[in-house]
């Protein structure tokens, strides 16, 4: 029997979920919206203020990594910690403001759907701005696009490297975001 992911080091996890981008696949919106229905399950309807499909799963037309990210924000001062735990996410990193939560992580690798949970307290958005941006310019999202594709196989066991990598186009595209779309969020 192999270790609990709770017992490998980060280079055993980055060996065991190696970063790997596959062509667009219409099935990434049918995900989101059935992990959002399930996820509404298990929260106080109250509590939440928006919840939203974001990262490369969630821009038309470009490769990504097939896992769906989910922007959660909320107005709960525990971030629905214990809530979303209950609907089978691993809290995998938080601080006063910020969780993330993963799910479909195994001992034998990746699941068929693997899902990223981001939750936040309102106008921590800015993914919102960056997906906006490059589904309204799909000429920034190939440009996105081909810089992931440069970096996926120097940095497949490396998801620090990668996405410090991203980090200044990112930036980049969300900072013009916010001026062409002022207020959206």
């Amino acid at each position: 029997m192999g270790k609990k992911l709770s017992e490998m080091t980060l280079d055993e996890l980055w060996q065991l979920f190696p970063i790997f981008l596959t062509e667009p696949n219409p099935a990434w919106e049918t995900w989101y919206r059935e992990e959002k229905e399930h996820l509404l399950k298990f929260l106080p309807e109250k509590a939440i203020l928006s919840i939203h499909h974001i990262g490369s799963t969630a821009i038309s037309g470009i490769w990504a990594k097939p896992i769906i990210d989910i922007l959660l924000e909320t107005n709960d001062d525990n971030l629905l910690k214990d809530e979303i735990k209950s609907a089978g996410y691993i809290l995998m990193s938080e601080n006063q403001n910020r969780l993330s939560f993963n799910k479909g992580y195994t001992e034998n690798g990746f699941a068929e759907r693997v899902f990223h949970l981001h939750v936040r307290k309102k106008g921590d958005n800015a993914e919102l701005y960056f997906r906006d941006f490059l589904n309204a310019h799909p000429d920034k999202a190939k440009e996105y696009e081909k810089l992931k594709l440069s970096l996926w196989k120097k940095y497949e066991h490396d998801r620090d490297g990668y996405t410090d990598q991203k980090f200044a186009m990112v930036t980049k595209f969300t900072n013009l975001a916010k001026q062409e779309f002022p207020g959206r969020y």
